[in-house]
């Protein structure tokens, strides 16, 4: 809990509590709380009653209080008696009364009214058979009556009016059944549907700022009917469920959006930068900041030397709150704030800051609901799309979304572009070709759109977006594009390059014909393919030279074509322990995907999976059980290029006659050395990524998802496959650790600490600006966010450095050095007098 308050009243009445929709996290807004003819506007920082507001006016009964939008004025409705409707308009910070107005009705209300617009209200007359739309602006209100039989044909006995807090919408009880109305204008009602009683009705819910979505539930005696229905179509649903629920516990009276339940069911994610803050102040506001700015520090330092009054603690922490920049929607110097993009499974797409976590837009795409052009739609991928720079920095970043109309690898691909600032659907097609594998491409147009290639279940590729610059610049890259499918099914994996297949300034231009260049089946009855892993496309190598001990060079192999595959034997494809250890064999494979060449082949006897693996610049970690030993067991492989042994001869590099600049071929057969190791490791994992920087220089560290929903940080100097049981000096210098059969498991190393990421699927890894820092998202039906520094951070200071404290220190060496000289200076004139 953080604050509690309680509200003096003048007279008992039944309250109501107003919070506004948008409301900005760390921001002191306003909780407005009404009852009767009081309002009371309480601070949500610490909950204080800023103003009160009673409205001397005898009998009056506030119905409601609404916000107009981006005004500071609210406005608060309600009824005089039984036969006046009055409607003030109150400043929203001090509560002053800016403008009132009253107005009769002959046939009086029964005291029931809904909000249906800013300016339009929906009442219940004294007898409870006609509805009353009473619209206000301006100081002037009219009151229109409806008859229901003119909607309601049969309609017949009193009339309740229910609850509902959806714009242009009204639900009105008659006997047993509830009436679903559409309010067209303040003469005019739209039947919507009729449902059945019991049934609630959810508020509403913002989908984009163009759209609004509202859940009916329904009882029909042992089930309960749910359906989620859109402004922009109540004739469809959206979404329709059938839950059973036994009839003894009772009726379902109220829906409440509580979360963002997509977010638990995270398909994949992305991320963008935020906008870059805008330049130019003016000179006044620029003498406000700096006097404020000399102000804190000096009320910092007064706070260092332990001389700060209470009052000025206060003010000292204000200050910091005030000051802390984490959850603004600009970018930052070290690159900590960004915007995370995340696909659902049904097709929605968010964007989290993460400052705080918090939703700062969400849309859920047009193109991924189902329709009669798209019967089962679902979401495969997000990627980035435009990422404009300095010269196009007018250009919003936006990303692309694909989907599918179908399951099958041949059901039409869906896109959809989506702006990431703002979440607004830029484009959105459903393709005339299937989509089953997505290949983005480090090349980009004009327009610094990125390239992306589809391919179909026909192996043609299709390149997108379909423009002559795109094209011209796919052109003289293609020779280099390769690409592999992996076949489970048939136990195969196939290697691919591109062929132009149609004449230029055509339709078929941007078609592009897969050719097979290599194959490798894996033989069906002793092995079964497992898992397989690769690099990242955007992973940064600062160097590929790795000095060891003797000051020896080893040179990596660096690829972004190697491909690790893992196979286990069929009969061990099960669970731990369906297969002896005699019968349970794990291979682990290191493939050139350009060549199709095996460069390395590994068997582990006795072992089983669920295997996994991941792989960074030239080294490959993978997890699985080993049966004999009843543990489970990581394993590392790096490889080395030994092309480039020679290159240690510094007149070499000085007189230019190394090969470091030589191109390498992947078809020539690559001279390379691997070093591997085993060790035991305690716990099962879900999940495996590695950390990312900026240059990668930082050294690296694994990080690992445990069966306990747990992320843990473990350092790759303990998956060096040179450690041994007595290292050398000249190895301990290089930092190489002893040899253990176990990694060590340190509880300092969890980064999520105590807390545990609730079916955890997955870690993503983003790159700060700031070197030494990476950032880390993990999700599950939990998420959790956080940021790391594999090597410390070596290169910024931390938060709580006192800056105070070091000015003090150079104000108090450039006195002392001023002082020291004084007094030599005279010391030395006595000297010489003498």
């Amino acid at each position: 809990m953080i604050w509690e308050s309680t509200l003096p009243v003048s007279t008992p009445s039944k309250s109501s509590l107003y919070v506004l929709a948008n409301m900005n996290v760390g921001k002191d807004n306003l909780i407005l709380v009404f009852g009767g003819s009081s309002i009371h506007a309480l601070s949500s920082m610490d909950g204080q009653i800023v103003w009160r507001k009673e409205l001397s006016i005898d009998s009056l009964e506030i119905q409601q209080i609404f916000q107009p939008h981006d005004s500071d004025i609210i406005n608060a409705v309600g009824f005089v008696g039984s036969s006046e409707f009055a409607v003030y308009q109150i400043s929203y910070r001090t509560g002053e009364v800016m403008q009132q107005s009253k107005a009769s009705f002959e046939s009086g209300f029964c005291g029931e009214a809904s909000l249906v617009f800013d300016n339009l209200v929906v009442a219940l007359d004294a007898s409870k058979s006609s509805l009353v739309s009473i619209s206000f602006k301006n100081e002037v209100i009219n009151f229109h009556q409806i008859n229901l039989s003119d909607l309601v044909p049969d309609f017949s006995g009193k009339v309740t009016l229910l609850p509902l807090k959806f714009n242009g919408m009204l639900a009105i009880e008659i006997a047993s059944s509830v009436l679903l109305l559409r309010v067209k204008g303040p003469n005019e009602l739209e039947f919507v549907e009729k449902i059945s009683h019991p049934f609630a009705v959810s508020d509403a819910l913002a989908l984009s700022k163009e759209q609004q979505a509202f859940a009916i539930l329904q009882h029909d005696e042992s089930k309960i009917h749910f359906k989620v229905k859109s402004d922009n179509d109540l004739r469809n649903e959206i979404l329709k469920e059938t839950i059973q629920m036994d009839s003894q516990r009772g009726n379902i009276e109220k829906i409440v959006w509580s979360r963002e339940d997509g977010l638990a069911s995270i398909v994949d994610s992305t991320t963008s930068e935020l906008p870059v803050e805008k330049e130019g102040v003016s000179v006044a506001e620029v003498e406000h900041n700096l006097f404020e700015w000399l102000k804190g520090h000096l009320l910092k330092l007064k706070g260092t030397l332990m001389l700060a009054s209470p009052d000025e603690v206060a003010a000292i922490q204000a200050i910091r709150l005030k000051s802390s920049e984490k959850n603004k929607m600009t970018r930052d110097h070290n690159g900590f704030r960004k915007l995370i993009i995340v696909l659902t499974r049904a097709g929605k797409v968010l964007a989290l800051h993460t400052g705080d976590g918090r939703v700062v837009w969400s849309v859920l795409l047009p193109a991924l609901r189902r329709s009669e052009t798209c019967g089962n739609p679902f979401a495969l991928r997000v990627y980035q799309w435009q990422v404009p720079h300095h010269h196009a920095m007018h250009e919003n970043p936006s990303v692309l979304v694909v989907g599918r109309c179908g399951h099958g690898f041949d059901a039409p691909g869906i896109f959809s572009i989506v702006d990431s600032y703002t979440g607004k659907v830029q484009n959105s097609l459903i393709l005339e070709h299937s989509v089953s594998h997505i290949m983005p491409l480090p090349l980009t147009d004009s327009t610094e759109q990125r390239l992306h290639l589809i391919i179909d279940a026909k192996l043609q590729a299709h390149l997108y977006p379909k423009n002559s610059d795109s094209l011209k610049h796919f052109f003289n890259e293609m020779p280099n594009i390769y690409w592999y499918s992996v076949e489970i099914e048939k136990n195969k994996i196939r290697g691919y390059s591109l062929e132009s297949k149609a004449e230029p300034d055509t339709a078929e231009e941007y078609v592009f014909q897969a050719k097979e260049l290599w194959s490798i089946v894996f033989p069906s009855e002793s092995e079964k393919i497992a898992v397989t892993a690769t690099r990242k496309k955007n992973e940064i190598v600062h160097t590929q030279a790795k000095v060891v001990a003797d000051q020896d060079v080893m040179y990596k192999y660096i690829s972004k074509n190697i491909l690790f595959v893992a196979t286990v034997a069929p009969k061990a494809a099960g669970e731990i322990g369906s297969a002896t250890p005699e019968d349970a064999l794990l291979y682990a494979y290191l493939i050139d995907t350009v060549s199709g060449r095996i460069l390395h082949r590994v068997c582990h006897q006795g072992a089983q999976g669920p295997v996994h693996a991941v792989v960074s610049e030239n080294w490959v970690v993978y997890h699985y059980f080993n049966l004999r030993a009843h543990r489970y067991e990581m394993s590392v492989i790096e490889i080395y290029d030994q092309s480039r042994a020679d290159n240690k001869d510094v007149w070499k590099l000085v007189l230019g006659k190394h090969n470091l600049t030589a191109p390498v071929s992947l078809y020539s057969r690559p001279d390379v050395m691997v070093k591997s190791q085993s060790y035991f490791f305690t716990h099962s994992v879900k999940s495996m990524a590695v950390t990312a920087t900026a240059k990668g220089i930082t050294s690296k560290q694994l990080l690992i998802g445990t069966i306990g929903d747990q992320v843990l940080a473990l350092d790759k100097r303990f998956l060096d496959p040179r450690r041994s049981v007595n290292p050398t000096q000249s190895e301990k210098e290089e930092g190489i650790i002893p040899l253990t059969d176990s990694l060590p498991i340190v509880p300092q190393s969890y980064i999520t600490h105590s807390l545990q990421v609730e079916g955890l699927r997955s870690m993503v890894t983003i790159p700060a600006k700031l070197e030494s820092t990476t950032l880390i998202f993990s999700y599950g039906v939990d998420l959790f966010f956080t940021r790391i520094a594999p090597s410390r951070t070596y290169d910024s200071l931390t938060e709580d450095f006192s800056y105070a404290l070091l000015l003090i220190t150079i104000v108090a060496l450039v006195a002392a050095i001023f002082v020291t000289w004084a007094l030599s200076e005279k010391k030395e004139l006595k000297e010489k007098w003498r």
